[in-house]
């Protein structure tokens, strides 16, 4: 019996995407910890970055094509089962519409060396930090040279009182750089990588045969690594194979927030 050479490089594909996630996504852990917001590399005009996400179907989680204002079967057959007048019709198209989730490039104080991290979250973190930013008191905390950084409070369901876990935020009130780290600066730049490297987005044909193997029953295993908003405020696996990190003994820094600003501008400058 011959193996089947294309489940082989399906599987393999999963398993790197499955390890390239856990690498770079991050999620509060129960208790407090503080991160800083960065520039997003492949949009240094806006960090936020809204997907939307399937799921549950096959018991995996996907990538909406709707993310990038493309076509997406699911959402296709959605719209139709909402337009059939019945009531078991239309709560069932709901719930296979995708749901939103942003994503902002952060490092995480005290990790630094460890590189640009993706936070994930819902709607209630979201509208928070843009609130924020809103707020003339505050303006942009992702500015390089004039931000802040945020401490998060991560509660879990039993200590939230709640079915899901809750993330609080504080926005520290105090302006500061980044970092004055040079080799931390360069790692930001450098240790990024572009979202949808992170997150497949399959194609039209091939989310259609996700829907029709959901429909007919088929189920598949495993999952793409993202968590629902009901049953999490983050979405990581725990980081490995990070980069190495920068020497203490060797720590060159930056005191002029100026300087700061033009080593940020260099790096995102292409």
């Amino acid at each position: 019996m011959a193996i089947d050479l294309n489940k082989i490089k399906s599987r393999l594909n999963s398993l790197t995407q499955t390890n390239q996630r856990a690498n770079v996504q991050w999620k509060p852990s129960p208790g407090t910890q503080q991160v800083r917001i960065v520039p997003y590399k492949f949009n240094p005009d806006n960090p936020f970055i809204e997907l939307h996400f399937h799921y549950n179907i096959n018991n995996r989680t996907y990538l909406s094509p709707s993310s990038f204002g493309r076509p997406d079967p699911i959402v296709e057959f959605a719209e139709k089962l909402k337009k059939t007048g019945d009531q078991d019709d239309y709560r069932m198209g709901r719930s296979l519409m995708p749901k939103m989730r942003t994503f902002v490039p952060v490092i995480v104080r005290g990790e630094e060396n460890e590189g640009v991290k993706f936070w994930g979250f819902g709607k209630e973190v979201y509208q928070e930090l843009l609130s924020f930013i809103a707020d003339p008191d505050y303006g942009d905390i992702t500015d390089p040279k004039e931000g802040r950084d945020i401490t998060i409070e991560f509660l879990t369901a039993e200590e939230a009182n709640r079915t899901y876990p809750k993330t609080n935020i504080r926005v520290k009130p105090n302006k500061s750089v980044v970092s004055t780290d040079k080799n931390v600066i360069k790692l930001i730049g450098e240790s990024q990588k572009e979202i949808t490297s992170v997150y497949e987005e399959l194609s039209y044909d091939d989310l259609k045969e996700v829907l029709e193997k959901w429909i007919n029953g088929e189920e598949e295993g495993g999952n793409t690594g993202e968590a629902s908003e009901s049953s999490s405020e983050g979405s990581a696996s725990e980081p490995s194979d990070q980069p190495e990190s920068a020497s203490k003994e060797t720590t060159d820094s930056v005191k002029d927030p100026e300087d700061v600003a033009a080593a940020f501008e260099d790096l995102f400058k292409n």
